[in-house]
């Protein structure tokens, strides 16, 4: 399976979805049983390529456990004399939540205070992605993005807070409608106070 951007002819960009055969073929099965499992016609117009598309689906959205997050910032990583906070607020996220399967959405910030070492920018956007693509939880999705950049760039502090609306407590269970989940993970500089709140203020801060 490859999820890849190719270049077009006027400079924009499409994305290319290659998926495995046999993987593909077995879930459309087994999507095709579930839809007859709960009472669905699979016979009928609406449906006879849902299990396909399904198939496809679940894939693209679990494509995270296909990339390797270390890889993504070292792909990037350069030597800088820069020891000064490095923020990347707003970074939008969509996950399934490995209890229901259902998905969960919202915005990670992330922060880091670099020791000789930086990274490209939309890495670590790239980070939050490989991680959240996978059936996850919140708190321990907040942790890995925090433990990959703490042990790839080695910096001297890490700053990672995650703000998530949860599909499976607004369909289902409480269906409390405007309930949002804030998890956060801090190492090294950030957990010293004046640290932290300085970065917590400037990620509520509108600054543009």
């Amino acid at each position: 399976m490859d999820f890849s951007l190719n270049d077009l002819s006027k400079g924009s960009y499409a994305r290319t979805d290659t998926y495995d055969k046999e993987n593909t073929e077995k879930l459309a099965e087994n999507y095709k049983s579930i839809l007859g499992l709960i009472g669905e016609d699979t016979t009928r117009e609406g449906l006879l390529d849902t299990p396909l598309r399904v198939a496809k689906a679940i894939q693209f959205l679990t494509q995270g456990y296909n990339m390797n997050p270390e890889d993504i910032l070292n792909s990037a990583k350069f030597q800088e004399d820069y020891q000064q906070m490095v923020i990347v607020k707003n970074i939008e996220l969509y996950s399934m939540c490995e209890h229901h399967m259902i998905p969960f959405f919202g915005k990670a910030h992330v922060a880091y205070i670099p020791n000789h070492y930086i990274t490209g920018l939309s890495k670590i956007a790239r980070v939050v992605e490989a991680f959240s693509r996978r059936l996850q939880v919140q708190e321990r999705l907040t942790t890995q993005i925090k433990e990959c950049i703490q042990n790839t760039l080695n910096p001297l502090g890490v700053a990672v807070v995650i703000e998530a609306q949860h599909m499976c407590m607004q369909m289902r269970g409480v269906q409390k409608q405007n309930s949002v989940t804030t998890t956060s993970d801090f190492t090294g500089a950030f957990l010293k106070e004046p640290t932290r709140k300085e970065f917590l203020q400037l990620i509520s801060a509108k600054l543009h």
